[in-house]
């Protein structure tokens, strides 16, 4: 039996994003639903966060979505998903980029969403023509159960994001990056948890970090030292030796636009 919370995700995949049907988020979502992205806030449904979606799909009117990873709780939920098409506004160039979403429900309709798109991957892309693969789907996405929390897992990626959420670990994976291939983008002062969770002894999070640029980016160079801030996601696990593994996305694209 699909677990109702997963169900309006299928829903929300299927129905709406995948079929392009915008009609079907009066059904999954709260009139006062909004997507917390890259600092911005897209909300409430129908004057703010549809508008701006179907923007997205009319850009990419084949636009396909593959979900690689759900784990869920009792009220929250992370997707880990890429989604892929070909853009009308680059002359039907290609490109394929991730995602993850933290979604609240309220036992009906979803609430919110914490999520971020790598849309520094996707203008790559599209720029030099050249679209990256799509990572492999999950067996079964729709079929996930709820898990109980694991406060110990929950601690150690709070350490691990207190002290920066360092890249050096080989385990997780960054953005679009070659695992242990990704380069710190900003010097950490602080960090804000803004979202996190588990579900068993995987840890879903968005952060803000605030603190001064390092370099990595296309911008000018004499913007290296300038303040910065950097909005991150991920879904990590605590193997039995304690170490972590997983995704982190982090928002290139907007670190980008605010440097320039």
């Amino acid at each position: 039996m699909i677990h109702p919370f997963v169900g309006v995700m299928r829903r929300y995949v299927v129905d709406y994003l995948l079929c392009q049907n915008a009609s079907v988020c009066a059904d999954i979502m709260e009139p006062d639903y909004v997507l917390h992205m890259g600092g911005t806030d897209l909300g409430p449904r129908d004057e703010v966060y549809v508008p701006a979606v179907v923007r997205q799909l009319e850009q990419f009117p084949g636009l396909g979505m593959t979900v690689h990873e759900i784990m869920l709780s009792d009220d929250r939920l992370a997707m880990r998903f890429s989604q892929h098409g070909a853009s009308v506004r680059h002359g039907g160039r290609q490109a394929s980029w991730g995602g993850i979403g933290l979604y609240r429900w309220n036992g009906r309709r979803l609430t919110s969403n914490f999520a971020i798109e790598d849309y520094h991957s996707r203008r790559r892309q599209l720029g030099d023509g050249i679209a990256e693969a799509v990572e492999a789907p999950a067996v079964a996405p729709w079929d996930t159960l709820p898990l109980l929390a694991d406060p110990g897992a929950e601690g150690d990626v709070r350490a691990w994001l207190d002290d920066g959420g360092r890249t050096s670990l080989d385990g997780i994976v960054f953005d679009d990056c070659a695992p242990g291939d990704a380069v710190p983008l900003i010097e950490v002062d602080s960090t804000v948890v803004d979202e996190l969770f588990s579900a068993g002894p995987r840890v879903a999070f968005h952060v803000t970090q605030h603190g001064r640029y390092l370099g990595g980016l296309e911008v000018a160079p004499q913007r290296v030292g300038a303040p910065a801030t950097l909005y991150s996601v991920g879904v990590v696990s605590r193997g039995p030796d304690g170490l972590l593994t997983g995704r982190v996305i982090r928002e290139r694209a907007a670190l980008q636009r605010a440097l320039a």
